[in-house]
């Protein structure tokens, strides 16, 4: 039996259960061990569902002695953000206002899960109403990021518990949502990989909306693979949505590992440079000599806006309608709203409709210059965030880490987050691979093969490693 199954993929914990070296029973208990002993700390989960989740792997390993296994899945833990419904649980959204707050269905993303075989191990921490970047929360608690043991930093938002489960192997793999970098930001800061899928690809029912034009669900996981699993279980069609419906569900596991070869790959233009910091672009610069080494085409592109332009429509789009669904909640004095998160959403209150209709027109205009400057190439690369974690008391809560991340949202294209290498202080680097809608395959295959050639994702935090 395998005496450390924290410590494996998704993929290798499903092989070992097909093979009997693990039972998903030593896996939960497993995790719940380290849960209890590390989360105190990490404070990566809002609640655990310890005693459903062993009766969950009782059954499933029931199931798998009687040949009545669900699939490769079947008795493997994820967990899920507190902003995913699961009917009769609390989802607070991460606000104290939702603390008894009961769903009232599960998500269309769970119950595929489920239905995979899959057991939820717990909800995680998210940054109040998903709006913010850092992953911090006054009210909740902000997880620890545990690639510092001594000194605590942001985990990255607004999927901080999420990003901070999965670095620390408190779970193989969560779910996180993303509407300006909330899978990949805490990806990029926690160590770990994400994928920011096209609206559509992933249902949105039960999950609590922040911007209805711009979220998105998705994977965060701890290598590139298993990132393409987890999101070929959650993608498809569902009558909820009518977003899903507008394209057929494309398995990227058929061109996974087909390489780079060939491919070009458009470098961040000079003049976005200057917010990195130098260890960031270090780590970029050496992630697309790995990738040009593979045999792709690394070339200029010149972008037709300001990242930073892009990225503060991004924002106003988001306050505008996020505003629409909490308003009322941070308007009110009384309640106890983190008072970061209320100057991120009330400039929603004093945008007319007019203004907000021609914001969405302005997007479909930078849509369209996008698509046709990058037409000839198969991904824009960049760094995730400009910075690496940053001490929670060092953050400037009037900035954000997004500003690589929003236009992703804005141009309705997919991307992966990976790890890319380290700070001079041992911290987290990470590289974006930035695809057109409903690309996923692309940016996974490009993913893959730097993972192949890189151990970048076989890092884990040192204090949380054993």
């Amino acid at each position: 039996m395998i005496d450390t199954p924290h410590a494996l993929t998704v993929r290798e914990l499903s092989t070992a259960l097909a093979q009997g070296h693990l039972t998903s029973t030593g896996l939960i208990e497993s995790l719940l061990d380290r849960i209890e002993r590390y989360d105190a700390k990490l404070h990566a989960f809002v609640t655990v569902y310890a005693e459903d989740a062993r009766a969950a792997a009782v059954a499933a390993d029931t199931a798998a002695r009687a040949g009545h296994g669900l699939g490769p899945l079947h008795g493997i833990p994820v967990a899920v953000k507190d902003i995913v419904d699961i009917k009769g649980r609390v989802t607070t959204g991460g606000s104290k206002v939702w603390a008894n707050r009961a769903s009232p269905v599960t998500a269309t993303l769970v119950r595929r899960m489920i239905e995979a075989g899959m057991i939820v191990l717990g909800k995680t921490h998210t940054v109040e109403f998903a709006m913010g970047s850092f992953g911090t929360n006054r009210h909740m608690g902000s997880p620890w990021n545990p690639w510092d043991a001594d000194i605590h930093r942001g985990a990255g938002g607004s999927s901080s518990g999420s990003g901070v489960a999965v670095a620390a192997r408190l779970a193989p793999w969560a779910i996180g949502t993303d509407t300006g970098g909330s899978v990949r930001i805490p990806a990029s800061w926690c160590g770990v990989t994400a994928l920011k899928t096209t609206v559509g690809r992933i249902s949105t029912h039960g999950v609590l909306p922040l911007s209805t034009t711009l979220d998105t669900p998705g994977p965060m996981t701890r290598c590139v693979e298993d990132a393409a699993l987890l999101y070929n279980v959650l993608q498809g069609p569902d009558r909820n949505d009518p977003s899903t419906l507008r394209h057929a569900p494309d398995d990227p596991m058929n061109r996974l590992k087909s390489g780079v070869a060939g491919l070009r790959l458009a470098r961040l233009p000079e003049a976005e440079r200057d917010i990195c910091e130098p260890d960031v672009l270090e780590a970029y610069d050496a992630a697309l000599d790995v990738l040009a080494t593979l045999g792709a085409f690394i070339v200029d592109v010149s972008l037709p806006r300001k990242f930073s332009e892009m990225g503060a429509l991004t924002g106003w789009i988001i306050a505008a309608e996020g505003y629409s669904v909490v308003g009322p909640l941070v308007d009110n004095p009384a309640l106890p709203i983190d008072d970061d998160v209320r100057p991120r959403i009330q400039p929603g209150r004093d945008i007319l409709a007019k203004d907000y209709l021609l914001a969405l027109r302005e997007r479909e205009a930078i849509k369209r210059e996008f698509d046709a400057a990058l037409f000839h190439v198969d991904a824009l690369l960049t760094p995730t965030t400009a910075s690496v974690a940053k001490p929670i008391d060092a953050i400037d809560q009037r900035t954000t880490a997004a500003g690589f991340t929003r236009p992703v949202n804005l141009l309705d294209y997919c991307a992966l987050a990976l790890p890319s290498g380290y700070s001079t202080d041992r911290l987290p680097t990470s590289l974006q691979i930035v695809c057109r809608g409903y690309d996923e395959e692309t940016a996974l295959r490009i993913g893959w093969a730097y993972e192949q050639a890189t151990d970048w994702h076989r890092g884990a935090p040192p204090a949380f490693a054993m």
